[in-house]
């Protein structure tokens, strides 16, 4: 089941600063789910003058268990830069 992924950052003063020192592990994680064939596609939610504010990401997992093992783990969740996650089944059209 592909998942879509819909999160905003928290907006205190130390959220963008909080977010750069998490990337590295952020960006880890989703090269082992790319690697795995569980990351579609993903990337930064940007604001009108181009600062990073959220994500989407566009995931793959056989299971709920899986998804709900990616959230227990995932650096953006656990180390506090996601504020709002809205995580939706979805399907893609075929066109």
């Amino acid at each position: 089941m592909q998942y879509l992924v819909h999160a905003y950052d928290h907006t205190d003063a130390d959220a963008l600063s909080r977010r750069m020192a998490v990337r590295a592990d952020h960006l880890a994680g989703a090269a082992r789910l790319k690697a795995g064939g569980q990351f579609i596609l993903g990337g930064a939610l940007l604001s009108p003058d181009g600062q990073m504010i959220g994500s989407v990401m566009l995931l793959d997992f056989e299971t709920e268990a899986q998804l709900r093992d990616w959230q227990a783990n995932e650096p953006y969740i656990q180390r506090g830069v996601w504020d709002k996650i809205d995580i939706k089944p979805f399907r893609e059209a075929v066109v």
